[in-house]
């Protein structure tokens, strides 16, 4: 999964994209209201942690700036403005969710997961295919109902982008860009490495190659 951080303060920006690190999301961090814009015109992301008090346009302007483009991203709104009124004026302007600073991270994380998985259509925490179940809160998988099986930070990452499009095939550029975030290095052969990984501990057929075109999960 891969979220735009937008937070002018540098030490509460550092803890959040390190956290979102922690939790498999590949992040990249700005730190003003133009620069936000500039990002989610440019990359595709599955969600925007979007603090309101920035400089050079405020968040509010770069969220009714989002929804004015017909952007469906979900943005999880991160804030110190507490007053009910800046509340709704959030929600009302296309905020899928609200968080008041200060927060715990674990809160933050669990609500970041729920607006993405809205936006999917589930309403249940675990993601299931045909054949495998993923639980993003524990980063364990499943296949055919087997033992639970405890995924790294960037095999769970992988494997959460085929299961949130379960049937769609997703190109190596594709995972790459739900696995790796700004600055980090990518090697020619990470991605064939992260599923032949995925395939050793949940068996050969959890995800199909599909020659030419990329790889997937299956749907029924």
């Amino acid at each position: 999964m891969r979220v735009l951080l937008v937070e002018d303060d540098d030490m509460l920006g550092r803890a959040v994209r390190d956290a979102l690190k922690d939790a498999a999301c590949a992040a990249d961090w700005v730190r003003d209201g133009a620069a936000a814009l500039h990002a989610a015109s440019t990359q595709h992301y599955d969600a925007v942690l979007l603090d309101l008090g920035l400089p050079r346009k405020d968040g509010m302007e770069v969220l009714r700036a989002l929804r004015q483009r017909n952007d469906a991203v979900p943005v999880l709104v991160v804030t110190a403005r507490d007053a009910l009124l800046s509340r709704v004026e959030g929600l009302d302007a296309g905020a899928d969710d609200y968080v008041l600073k200060p927060f715990d991270m674990p809160e933050l994380l669990a609500r970041l997961r729920a607006v993405v998985r809205r936006k999917g259509g589930t309403a249940t925490p675990v993601l299931r295919s045909a054949r495998l179940e993923l639980d993003p809160a524990t980063h364990e998988a499943r296949m055919d109902g087997g033992p639970a099986v405890a995924l790294s930070r960037r095999e769970f990452a992988l494997l959460q982008a085929l299961m949130l499009r379960p049937g769609a095939i997703l190109s190596r550029s594709e995972l790459e860009d739900r696995v790796y975030g700004w600055g980090e290095e990518v090697e020619s052969n990470a991605i064939e490495f992260l599923i032949h990984a995925l395939r050793k501990k949940l068996g050969a057929e959890a995800i199909r190659n599909v020659r030419g075109a990329g790889w997937m999960v299956s749907k029924d």
